[in-house]
């Protein structure tokens, strides 16, 4: 196909900041359709970025359209309503992170992409970044070589700071207010624990993920830091793997970051702000493999895409069948459970601490 046909499900804060504006820019797609539910935001955003269809909601859109692929940006504890409604379109979907609010719900989508024959792919758009992409293959390439010996650690560092970077200075918004319903709350969790795993895997599940795609591999985690600081996690092949969460936060700076350690090397990514535009991740490479080589630092020029204008491009070329999706729905799947995991382990590792705390 020479051009992608896309539609759009929801045009809101991050449908048009993150995700429509890097579309309507390339080359080999073309936006045909909006969908929105707020009529005026959706003629004012159509206009500006020269969208020539725009319907009051999917199911219009959808009788009416001929479609390669739908981007539904929507909050994510909704995707269990709406999500299987697009898969009954029979092409690609792309949402964004996490997949579901709770594990049953994500089980439920699941279920609807194999009953569709088409795939969904969930917007982790950390793994687009063209840093993690070239830390991805030269992780890969170590595995298979032994040249720097065996993977030994993976340590990801994700304080707060300020993940906007001025992204949503060109946002278009609208006063319309839509009221939707949202899947039911996890059967095996209390109100106050259901709050707090929509809390975590809200901010934290893009880290859940990038673990297990720098293993390379399945993981469990081990240990939960009362604090909530920190995560200790094993892999597959007893990998050890650590995010660190919010040890420290910063105002106008964005310091996330992601070193995988080799016996004789290590490999050290970080990521900017998820809006900065055109910047990608840097990327650092030590090597001292010893035997009397020189030991060396590489640092590679990378080209000058952010990571969701390249998430943009990986879709279309998934959608064209020139690479896989990035991560489907079964994947993203694993880290609903394993966020499950953690919060169990959090909840007893603070019962021990006040235990202690009271004798």
């Amino acid at each position: 196909m020479d051009k992608v046909r896309i539609g759009f499900v929801g045009v809101g804060t991050m449908g048009q900041c993150a995700h429509l504006k890097n579309y309507v820019t390339l080359t080999d797609c073309e936006v045909i359709a909006i969908a929105e539910l707020r009529p005026k935001l959706a003629r004012r955003v159509a206009a500006r970025y020269s969208v020539p269809n725009v319907y009051r909601d999917h199911r219009e859109m959808l009788a009416t359209e001929r479609l390669d692929g739908i981007v539904a940006v929507q909050q994510f504890t909704q995707h269990g309503l709406l999500v299987p409604e697009l898969l009954e379109a029979g092409v690609p979907v792309f949402i964004e992170k996490p997949l579901a609010g709770s594990i049953e719900v994500g089980e439920k989508i699941v279920q609807a992409v194999k009953k569709s024959g088409t795939w969904l792919m969930v917007g982790y758009h950390k793994r687009s970044d063209p840093a993690t992409m070239y830390v991805k293959t030269e992780v890969d390439k170590l595995k298979r070589s032994g040249e720097l010996g065996k993977m030994r650690y993976v340590r990801i560092l994700m304080p707060p700071g300020d993940w906007v970077q001025n992204g949503f200075v060109d946002l278009i918004r609208s006063d319309e207010v839509v009221q939707l319903e949202c899947d039911p709350p996890a059967s095996d969790m209390d109100e106050e624990t259901y709050k707090e795993y929509l809390s975590f895997v809200n901010y934290y599940i893009h880290q859940i993920n990038l673990l297990r795609h720098l293993f390379g591999e399945p993981y469990h985690v081990e240990y939960a830091d009362p604090s909530g600081v920190l995560l200790v996690a094993r892999s597959k092949d007893n990998v050890t793997g650590v995010i660190e969460m919010s040890p420290y936060s910063t105002t106008l700076d964005w310091q996330e970051s992601a070193l995988v350690c080799f016996e004789h090397g290590w490999i050290n990514l970080r990521l900017p702000a998820p809006l900065a535009y055109n910047r990608p991740g840097k990327v650092e490479i030590f090597r001292d493999p010893g035997g009397r080589v020189v030991p060396q630092t590489i640092v590679p020029q990378l080209p000058w895409i952010h990571a969701m204008r390249q998430q943009s491009m990986n879709f279309v070329k998934a959608i064209k069948g020139e690479m896989k999706p990035m991560c489907e729905a079964e994947e993203a799947l694993e880290d609903l459970k394993v966020a499950r995991g953690y919060l169990e382990l959090l909840k007893r590792s603070r019962e021990k601490l006040s235990a202690k705390s009271n004798r």
